[in-house]
């Protein structure tokens, strides 16, 4: 396996990894708002902002690997 291939396995990792994590942030955004800590739910909103721009950094370096 060449370091392209090897690469585009790391990326198509690293993207559901953080797709996982995301999913994880909407959960818990979702039960701070339910237990009234909104500053908190706030802050990982902001988090989930991040986690989909570093996906979208990831996905377009993945397509310029063709």
């Amino acid at each position: 396996m060449d370091f392209i291939e090897k690469t585009r396995i790391r990326l198509e990792n690293w993207i559901t990894h953080n797709d996982h994590h995301q999913e994880e942030y909407e959960m818990l955004a979702e039960q701070l708002e339910t237990a009234r800590k909104n500053k908190s739910s706030e802050q990982v909103k902001e988090m989930i902002k991040m986690t989909v721009k570093s996906n979208e950094c990831l996905r377009k370096a993945l397509k310029t690997l063709d």
